[in-house]
């Protein structure tokens, strides 16, 4: 039987790079969900051009991610950005290790075959400190972590009970499939610089969301 795949793809304000990530699309996906956050472009109009799902969510990137997740139909469910930084020629990879038997499979831009474009020295840094924790903390041997292009089945969603709703959502994944003991595969992704307009991370921002998250999953059972 062939398995289903969805893709979730959470947007705000992204009328420009909306159009070329859709287009790029396999055909071998079975559906496509946007979550908006009430974009106030024509972001909705180029995802009903494209006959996706679409839902709302306005409290934040991972709530969008969540109810995405949740609601996508497909055997496999792998979430990315709108922005044009993922290369949608790397779905294969996310979905070959889903179909080898791995729970989650992740994007990482540090290892042989990886790499980015769009990451300055400041966030590179913080995201090798905040990698060096979560494994040490969780004995883990993650190479990336801030990184939100990934892929899961359908169990390990349930597994992970995932609630954070802003930039700590991956961090918070990576932590909780250790903490499950999930099987994970990390897969090598190039992360380009978003096509038009401008990031909505701010580093020190959202490097404090991820900290306290890091901190409440050590404290929390």
């Amino acid at each position: 039987m062939k398995e289903e795949i969805s893709v979730v793809i959470p947007t705000l304000n992204e009328e420009e790079n909306l159009s070329y990530v859709l287009n790029n699309i396999p055909k071998c996906i079975s559906e496509v969900i946007v979550v908006d956050g009430y974009s106030k472009d024509k972001t909705l109009e180029i995802a009903k051009k494209f006959n996706t799902k679409i839902l709302y969510d306005k409290r934040g990137k991972g709530s969008a991610l969540i109810k995405g997740l949740n609601a996508a139909k497909g055997d496999i469910v792998i979430m990315m950005d709108a922005d044009c930084s993922h290369r949608t020629e790397e779905l294969g990879l996310l979905i070959e290790g889903i179909k080898a038997g791995y729970d989650t499979c992740m994007g990482s831009r540090f290892i042989q075959g990886g790499g980015t474009a769009d990451m300055p020295l400041l966030r590179k840094f913080g995201n090798k400190f905040f990698v060096f924790l979560v494994n040490l903390f969780w004995r883990m041997n993650y190479s990336d972590l801030c990184y939100g292009y990934r892929s899961f089945n359908r169990n390990a969603i349930k597994n992970l009970n995932l609630e954070s709703k802003g930039f700590a959502i991956e961090t918070e994944i990576s932590i909780k499939a250790a903490k499950n003991k999930l099987k994970v595969l990390e897969v090598p992704s190039f992360e380009k610089k978003r096509k038009f307009g401008k990031g909505k991370l701010r580093t020190f921002r959202h490097g404090v969301e991820i900290s306290r998250k890091i901190i409440n999953e050590l404290f929390r059972r």
